[in-house]
């Protein structure tokens, strides 16, 4: 079903504030956690929670308040650090001889969306 045009100025609207806002594009262009990183927050876990596990043991409340605190602060570690960029910024990129240049122009996101909602319409699989 198409969108009326108050639905298409709406989405217009949006694709435009989200395009402006830095925080957003500079969240999405991460790259991934490093494997150094995340293997180092999966065994401080373990550790965390094999100190619990002696503190439940041993009934010692404390070293169990330890291990949690353990187990919170790695994984605190991991979700918090920052990440590498995927991509460095390519506004502003002149005629530079060094790297290969893609022969067409890549897509937003909301044309790749209609395309492939235009795709599955013309299919008849909506």
């Amino acid at each position: 079903m198409p969108l009326s045009e108050y639905e298409q100025r709406v989405l217009d609207q949006l694709e435009q504030d989200l395009g402006q806002d830095a925080s957003l594009h500079r969240a999405m262009n991460r790259g991934p956690r490093t494997p150094v990183r995340v293997i180092g927050a999966a065994a401080g876990v373990l550790i965390g929670l094999g100190i619990v596990l002696v503190g439940v043991m041993a009934e010692i409340p404390l070293v169990g308040v330890a291990g949690f605190a353990v187990m919170s602060g790695v994984a605190l570690w991991a979700i918090l650090s920052p990440r590498k960029s995927s991509a460095p910024a390519t506004k502003g990129a002149g005629a530079g001889g060094t790297g290969a240049s893609s022969p067409k122009p890549r897509k937003d996101f909301m044309q790749r969306m209609e395309e492939r909602f235009d795709r599955r319409r013309e299919q008849g699989e909506l």
